[in-house]
C-alpha cells in the first residue's frame, strides 16, 4: 500500500522523502529519496505520511518524531483510535496537527486514485493536506479523529464477516454438489466486491494479497475492542475472528479468502 501511495504521490510532482522499518522496502519503491530515520524523513516535510501495521508500530514510530509549527501528520493505519489520541497532545503542543486518514481499498484503488479516505480530525489540516491526499484517494472528512478511526474499524468488520460467510458458502456448495462458479456468481449479486478475490474463492489461489489474512485478525480484535469498551455484544464478528485466527498459522501471510481453508474439501 505504502509503495502504491508513493509512486501516486511523486507521480503528481510532489517532492517525496521515504522510511521503512526495512530500508530494502523503501529503496525498492524507487520514488523520493529515502532517510535514514523517521525522523530525519519527517524533519523537513509540511505534510507526513504513515501507514503501519498496528498500534505498537505506530507508538514506536511516532516515539521518535519531533513536529514543527503547522507540519501535518496524516496517519493512515488500521489502528484504532486509541493510539491516535495518545499521540495528539504531544504533536500540537509543538504546533503540529494530527489527521486520522485510514484508507478504504486495496492497491489498485490507490493506483486508480479512487479509494475512499475517511479523514478526522482539524478542518484547516484537511484542507491542507488535501492536495496530497487527492493524489491516490478521494479524501472525506468525516468528523473526529475518533469517529474516522472507529469507521474503519466497522468496515473492516464487515469485510472480515462477509469474507468469511461467502468461504463457509462456497465450501457448503462444494460438499453439496453444486456448480462454484453459479455459487460464486449468487453470492456477488449480494456482496459485489467478492469480484475481486475470485481467485481465492474459486481456485484456492490466495497468494495475490489484496488484504493478509495476519492483518484481519489484527483489525477484527481492534473492532471487537471498540464495540466491548462501547457496551456492545459482537457474537457474529467475534466468531468471524476466532475462523481467521484458526487459519493464521498456515496463512497468515495469505490473502483473506485462504480462511476457506479451514473447512473440509
Amino acid at each position: 500500500m505504502g509503495t502504491a501511495i508513493a509512486r501516486r504521490i511523486e507521480g503528481a510532482g510532489f517532492q517525496l522523502t521515504l522510511w521503512n522499518r526495512t530500508p530494502e522496502r523503501a529503496r525498492a519503491v524507487g520514488s523520493g529519496r529515502v532517510a535514514a530515520t523517521a525522523a530525519e524523513a519527517a524533519a523537513g516535510a509540511d505534510i507526513v505520511l504513515s501507514i503501519l501495521f498496528d498500534p505498537a508500530s505506530v507508538r514506536q514510530v511516532y516515539g521518535g518524531l519531533q513536529a514543527h509549527a503547522d507540519q501535518v501528520f496524516v496517519e493512515m493505519s488500521t489502528a484504532g483510535p486509541g493510539v491516535l489520541e495518545e499521540l495528539a497532545p504531544r504533536l500540537l503542543a509543538a504546533g503540529g496537527d494530527l489527521l486520522a486518514a485510514p484508507i478504504l481499498g486495496s492497491i489498485p484503488a490507490i493506483e486508480q486514485a479512487s479509494a475512499l479516505i475517511l479523514v478526522g480530525g482539524d478542518a484547516a489540516a484537511f484542507e491542507r493536506a488535501s492536495p496530497v491526499l487527492h493524489t491516490f484517494g478521494q479524501p472525506e472528512h468525516i468528523g473526529t479523529r475518533r469517529e474516522a478511526a472507529a469507521m474503519k474499524l466497522v468496515n473492516n468488520a464487515m469485510l472480515g464477516a462477509t469474507s468469511v460467510l461467502a468461504a463457509e458458502l462456497m465450501a457448503v456448495a462444494r460438499l453439496a454438489g453444486l456448480d462454484a462458479e453459479a455459487t460464486f456468481r449468487l453470492l456477488c449479486r449480494m456482496i459485489p466486491y467478492l469480484q475481486a478475490r475470485r481467485r481465492g474463492y474459486l481456485e484456492g489461489r490466495h497468494e495475490n494479497r489484496l488484504f493478509d489474512l495476519s492483518a484481519m485478525v489484527k483489525d477484527l480484535d481492534l473492532a471487537l475492542d471498540l464495540g466491548h469498551q462501547a457496551g456492545a455484544a459482537m457474537p457474529v464478528v467475534a466468531q468471524a475472528r476466532e475462523l481467521y485466527a484458526m487459519a493464521e498459522p498456515k496463512h497468515g501471510k495469505q490473502e483473506i479468502t485462504a480462511v476457506i481453508e479451514t473447512y473440509p474439501r
